[in-house]
């Protein structure tokens, strides 16, 4: 069956299916990031509060794949790219990458962005596949080196 993209609006149901597919996509990161993920402070009422304030796409149904889109002034930000472990490797997470482009050009935005923590390289890897390249390296609040990697890869 052909998945389709969707954008979710602050009173859809499915928030409830993207919210439990993020926080199974991004369990297998406990014990291995540090800080722990700010997956676990994200609620039903974040997502809703995201949907109005920026985009949530689902590829689906049921969901299998989302990302959260935020316009920034100098890029559109790609938050808590999801894939369901069922699902990965068959090219989820670059559909949503590529509607993403167009929602950034859509926006005017001439790049993408996304943010990924230093320890997982093989997602480091999987974005420069799909055309990203490190720009930067933050440390949380109370860190000294570290702990993401700021990744673009421009639209235009």
């Amino acid at each position: 069956m052909a998945l389709s993209l969707r954008r979710h609006q602050a009173n859809d149901a499915a928030l409830r299916e993207i919210l439990t597919l993020i926080r199974e996509s991004f369990a297998y990161m406990d014990g291995r990031v540090d800080p722990p993920s700010s997956m676990h402070r994200l609620t039903l009422d974040t997502l809703q509060t995201h949907a109005e304030t920026g985009e949530i796409w689902s590829l689906g149904p049921p969901p299998a794949a989302c990302g959260l889109f935020t316009p920034m002034s100098h890029a559109l930000y790609i938050g808590k790219l999801s894939v369901a472990r069922i699902a990965r490797g068959q090219g989820l997470a670059r559909r949503l990458i590529e509607h993403a482009a167009l929602r950034a050009r859509s926006h005017e935005l001439p790049v993408l962005e996304l943010q990924s923590r230093v320890e997982l390289t093989e997602n480091h890897a999987a974005f420069q596949a799909m055309g990203f390249h490190e720009v930067g390296r933050t440390a949380h609040h109370g860190y000294a080196a570290p702990t993401s990697i700021t990744f673009r890869r421009s639209v235009v």
